[in-house]
């Protein structure tokens, strides 16, 4: 049960415990949605305007029409960590569903324009992905057996709630007794894992997936860091053998941060510790977030918008 928090459904905001959608949503019935999540830490979004820029390309990527603006989905995020109670540190979502049809055609092939769009938001207590404690001392993930959708078939670029593969993925991660999960393209390269970019570290360069997975904000802001501390970073097609003999590797993701991975599939990282370039980027990404590093304060968004 979340005892705290606030969403924003349907032009009202409502507590967590009401926070509804029809049956009738095609949100519901077909994973009609897109989506975008921020976070607040210490009082202050982080990349907030970078994650609605995003939201709204995936809008438009996938044919919605968002009612409100940016400068409106700001005050709608700002009021729902507000009124929430959540400002100290947060989890924040927008999304978007095709919603309900306005009616039925007589042959129930309803034109996938004649919709209600539903536009949801809502902020509750931070998320970790991965326990702190657990980054603490190093993940294990799996390369899973089940691939990625293509994004000939879903676009990854328009962060969605087609999560059928990711789901799989995570059902093999826990049967293996491992955290999580990263997946591969159809044609057998690495992509991404459920709701997180990876990384791994091969002769001091930085190496990360560049295809059929979605752009992540963190994963843009390791690729920041990684400049910060003089790391080379390098996108490309990966085979997971090269991530196996990797020198090192982590996850990153907005609801966590940057997680150092100590075991991949049978095999241990640096002796069964989190690497030292994952560890120096990940206490860089926590001590500037603490600082307010490309922050914004909640009552700034309120009131700016």
């Amino acid at each position: 049960m979340i005892d705290r928090g606030m969403a924003f459904i349907e032009g009202a905001y409502v507590e967590p415990a009401n926070a509804k959608i029809s049956v009738f949503d095609l949100g519901f019935t077909k994973s009609d949605v897109v989506y975008d999540v921020t976070s607040v830490w210490k009082g202050r979004f982080f990349r907030i305007d970078d994650h609605i820029e995003r939201f709204m390309r995936s809008c438009a990527g996938v044919g919605m029409r968002c009612p409100y603006d940016e400068s409106e989905i700001r005050q709608i995020l700002g009021n729902c960590v507000h009124r929430g109670d959540v400002a100290d540190n947060a989890y924040v979502e927008v999304a978007l569903t095709r919603g309900a049809y306005k009616s039925y055609i007589g042959d129930f092939t309803p034109d996938l324009r004649d919709t209600h769009v539903s536009f949801i938001a809502f902020a509750i207590p931070y998320v970790w992905i991965v326990p702190p404690e657990a980054q603490d001392v190093g993940i294990s993930i799996i390369v899973a057996k089940t691939r990625r959708i293509p994004d000939e078939c879903v676009d990854a670029r328009f962060k969605n709630f087609h999560w059928g593969d990711f789901t799989q993925a995570r059902i093999e991660a826990t049967d293996a007794g491992a955290h999580n999960a990263v997946l591969c393209t159809p044609d057998g390269y690495l992509a991404e894992g459920p709701g997180f970019n990876i990384f791994f570290v091969a002769d001091g360069t930085l190496h990360t997936p560049k295809r059929n997975m979605l752009e992540g904000i963190t994963r843009r802001t390791v690729v920041e860091l990684a400049d910060e501390i003089g790391t080379s970073v390098e996108s490309g097609n990966y085979q997971p053998e090269a991530l196996l003999e990797a020198d090192e590797a982590f996850i990153c993701s907005t609801a966590g941060g940057i997680m150092p991975v100590v075991k991949v599939d049978d095999r241990i990282f640096s002796n069964g510790k989190p690497g030292e370039i994952s560890s120096r980027l990940r206490n860089l990404y926590w001590q500037k977030r603490e600082a307010g590093w490309l922050g914004t304060p909640v009552e700034e968004v309120i009131a700016a918008a």
